[in-house]
């Protein structure tokens, strides 16, 4: 059965750093997309960034410069290096596979949300 397991949030300071990271069970994770969504209570969730299973990256605009993200398919782990944070970055951090690119959104898939982890920025 295949997982995502979230962890690496908690409070800091507007301008601070947080790695979070995204362990994964099963087989199938070096040969897929994945993807950090994020969400506030009452909103939409939100794309954060997309990796492919080659390593191509690409993010939302709201954190394009600030965060990274990688993963490290030996270790079926993926990372979510977030740099110079906002209070408007605050939210719940999940992650997912990407299951499609379209009408200009990475899909994710349906199956596989986990808990999440939250992400506190103070100002």
């Amino acid at each position: 059965q295949v997982q995502l397991v979230e962890s690496g949030g908690g409070l800091v300071q507007a301008g601070g750093s947080l790695r979070l990271s995204c362990a994964a069970s099963g087989s199938i994770f070096s040969v897929n997309a994945l993807g950090w969504y994020r969400q506030v209570p009452g909103k939409q969730r939100e794309f954060v960034a997309v990796i492919t299973s080659g390593g191509s990256t690409n993010y939302a605009d709201s954190v394009k410069g600030r965060f990274t993200i990688s993963r490290d398919n030996a270790k079926n782990t993926m990372y979510l290096q977030m740099n110079s944070l906002k209070p408007e970055d605050t939210a719940i951090y999940y992650c997912n596979y990407v299951r499609a690119f379209r009408n200009g959104a990475y899909e994710p898939s349906p199956d596989y949300w986990g808990q999440g982890t939250q992400v506190t920025v103070s100002s």
